[in-house]
Formats: structure tokens, C-alpha cells, sequence
């Protein structure tokens, strides 16, 4: 008889503690999305903001159904997870803000390297086709240059990569091509 009532107690405290809708957990579930959101979840963290949106939809759906239990379940769930989307978003932030700055400073490194060959004085006459080819490519780099630090300015990280898509490469070519120009002296004029 005494384990009877034990277990009727504890029967009664657990339905009594899910008797009302877990709106404190929905709640906390809810500024945790939009702070992942802030932090830019749906641009570096979308599958688990969007795990997490789905958990708060769910837990709603069980307050509506009286699932109590459930919704709190789930409003747990979604919180944790908006949260791990928060975090992810600030490492993925980073992540791409350093590679997009390390891309800039290769092309930057590249352009230098070219603009001060160009400006050697042997080179600097000379105004044959490969010499022209190598200054427009200078030329298109520095525009694509441009391009890239206005998109890093304003935290478009895809936009640097394709705003210098193919420079350094680009580059590296016409580097080579300064370089076989610069060795190949041109034939002495007839008199």
C-alpha cells in the first residue's frame, strides 16, 4: 500500500510539473534563433538554424496538441541548437573573413610584384605586344583588387572570391611573361 502512494506522488509531481505550456523554454528557444540569426546563422550556420527553427515549430505544435512533455522537448532542442548555430555562425564568420583576406593579400602581393617589374626601365620602353598584354592584365587586376576590398568592407566574403576570381592566377602568368620578356633583349637596330 505505501508503494502504492509513492508512486501515485511522484505520478502526480511529474503531470503537475507539465500541466502548463513550456513558454519560458519557448521563450529562451526563440531569442536563442534570433540571436544565432544576428550573428549570421543564415549565412554560415543555415542547416542547424533552420534544425532549430523546425524543433520551435514542433514544440508549438505540441502545446497546441496538449503534449507538454513534448513541446518542452523540443523547445529544449531548439535552443540548443539555435545556440550551436550562433556559435558556428561567429567561427564561420571568421574562417571566411580570413580567407578572403588572405586571398587579397596574395593578389595585392602578386600586383606589387608585377607593377614594380613593369616599372624597371628596360621594360618600361618597350611597347611590344606581350608588354601590352602584361599591363592590361595589371590593369584588370588592380579594378578586380578594388572590387574585392569594397565586398570585404561590407562582409560579402563570396564576393571577394568572385570579385578576384582567377587574379592571382592571371598574374602569376603575366609575372611569367615578364620574366621571359625581361630575359629575351631585344635585337639590336640596323643602322
Amino acid at each position: 500500500m505505501l508503494r502504492v502512494r509513492c508512486l501515485a506522488l511522484i505520478f502526480a509531481i511529474l503531470s503537475a510539473s507539465c500541466a502548463e505550456p513550456p513558454s519560458k523554454e519557448m521563450n529562451q528557444a526563440q531569442g536563442a534563433i534570433d540571436a544565432a540569426r544576428s550573428a549570421g546563422a543564415d549565412r554560415f550556420a543555415a542547416t542547424e538554424l533552420t534544425a532549430a527553427i523546425d524543433a520551435l515549430e514542433r514544440s508549438e505544435d505540441a502545446v497546441a496538441a496538449g503534449d507538454y512533455r513534448q513541446a518542452l522537448s523540443h523547445a529544449i532542442d531548439s535552443r540548443e541548437r539555435a545556440q550551436a548555430a550562433a556559435k558556428m555562425a561567429v567561427e564561420g564568420r571568421a574562417d571566411a573573413r580570413g580567407q578572403a583576406e588572405r586571398a587579397i593579400a596574395e593578389v595585392a602581393t602578386l600586383l606589387s610584384r608585377a607593377q614594380a617589374q613593369l616599372r624597371n626601365p628596360d621594360l618600361a620602353r618597350r611597347n611590344d605586344k606581350s608588354i601590352r598584354r602584361v599591363r592590361a592584365t595589371v590593369g584588370h587586376a588592380e579594378k578586380m583588387l578594388q572590387d574585392s576590398r569594397a565586398a570585404l568592407k561590407t562582409e560579402d566574403y563570396p564576393g571577394v572570391t568572385k570579385a578576384l576570381n582567377g587574379a592571382a592566377a592571371q598574374l602569376q602568368a603575366a609575372l611569367t611573361e615578364i620574366d621571359a620578356v625581361g630575359s629575351s633583349r631585344p635585337a639590336p637596330r640596323r643602322r
